[in-house]
């Protein structure tokens, strides 16, 4: 039996053969689709060094540079207030008075006094003085000379009471008007107008001098130790040697001002095992407060240039830091590195990366180790971090 080209079998084959064709078809587009899709633009930064020195931050604490209680030192009603709370004052400036009519008169009655005690004083040494002359004749005798010498002194005593007693009496009036002993901002007032206030009253006010500022911190003895001992040679203090110190606010932003190491203590802190040293600032807009917790950052002057990457850059895996290089042949490669201190919105790297390298700040959700890409060089703000196009 002949079966025709049109017969069952032929329509199997035809149907086999087109089901493959369309399966080979659907298999070939998406990879031909793939190879022809363009590699994707990532931002990339190049690698910059910078000299760095050896680097160490400290919780510290700033302190004024002068501090004072105003305070009463006589009785009496405060009758005037001549300052603003929270204002600027200058040294030798009134701040406070009290009523000085009972010192005044103190001091007037005590004038008196010593005015009457001169003149008998006088008095008594003309009468010595006559005495002696007519002893000589033998009209007086010794018991009267000798009573006319303790009427003398005597009087001479008296006065120097009166003078010691005026010289008191014009220090208490004095003290009516209390003055700024240096430049500062004063505080909150504790009492009004109208109190009576006396030396054991209290403070009045408190003045701050702020300008400089200080900035006190401690450090574990066994590195104090190792300081001294690497030190040794050239007995120099901690405060001699050249350091770069700055600040950083809780606001995780920097004082713009550098500092100098001010004061090393003698002795070594037994209940906390450390040695108090003290940096001084200067604060001529008064931006740093007493009291604020701050970090001090410490770094020798003694550099070495070490690369620079951006904080954007950075990513962290089970193996640790990693950054992803785009090389020379524009795929990416994964890089491990050793991050030191951190520079505004840079990290300092120790190891795994080398100047002139492209490293991966935007576009890295696109990408992976082995694909290749299109980099475009961008700028970073070392300070803020901001990227903006290469100028």
């Amino acid at each position: 039996m002949h079966l025709s080209p049109s017969g069952p079998k032929y329509f199997y084959h035809s149907v086999l053969a087109g089901l493959c064709s369309l399966a080979l078809v659907g298999c070939s587009e998406p990879q031909q689709q793939n190879q022809s899709m363009p590699a994707p633009a990532v931002s990339v930064y190049e690698v910059a060094m910078q000299e760095v020195g050896n680097y160490r931050e400290f919780v510290a604490r700033t302190e004024a540079f002068q501090e004072a209680d105003i305070r009463a030192r006589v009785e009496g009603e405060l009758i005037e207030r001549t300052f603003r709370e929270g204002a600027y004052v200058e040294k030798g400036q009134t701040l406070f008075k009290i009523d000085a009519s009972e010192y005044t008169a103190s001091v007037s009655e005590i004038e008196a006094s010593l005015k009457s005690n001169r003149a008998a004083a006088s008095r008594a040494e003309r009468d010595l003085k006559r005495g002696r002359e007519i002893a000589k004749d033998g009209f007086i005798s010794e018991a009267d000379l000798d009573k006319l010498q303790t009427n003398l002194d005597q009087a001479q005593a008296a006065v120097k009471s009166s003078e010691a007693a005026l010289e008191k009496a014009k220090l208490n009036l004095s003290y009516t008007t209390i003055d700024a002993p240096f430049s500062g901002r004063i505080g909150k007032v504790s009492f009004d107008v109208g109190n009576i206030v006396n030396p054991q009253s209290g403070a009045l006010a408190q003045l701050t001098d702020i300008d400089p500022i200080y900035v006190s911190f401690q450090v574990e003895e066994s590195d104090y130790i190792s300081y001294q001992q690497s030190h040794q040679q050239t007995n120099n203090s901690p405060e001699d040697v050249p350091l770069d110190l700055s600040l950083r606010f809780p606001n995780d932003t920097d004082f713009e001002r550098p500092g100098t190491l001010d004061f090393a203590d003698t002795k070594i802190d037994r209940s906390t095992g450390t040695v108090e040293l003290r940096a001084k600032f200067d604060n001529p807009n008064g931006i740093v407060m007493p009291g604020l917790f701050v970090t001090l950052v410490v770094e020798s002057q003694d550099k070495q240039s070490q690369a620079l990457v951006p904080q954007a850059a950075v990513q962290e895996n089970q193996q640790g830091k990693f950054v992803l290089v785009v090389k020379d042949d524009n795929t990416v490669a994964q890089r491990l590195v050793e991050l030191g201190r951190r520079i505004d919105a840079m990290w300092v790297v120790k190891s795994g990366i080398e100047q002139g390298e492209r490293v991966i700040v935007e576009g890295l959700q696109k990408v992976r180790s082995g694909v290749e890409v299109n980099p475009v060089v961008k700028q970073v703000d070392a300070k803020t971090g901001t990227i903006s196009d290469q100028q």
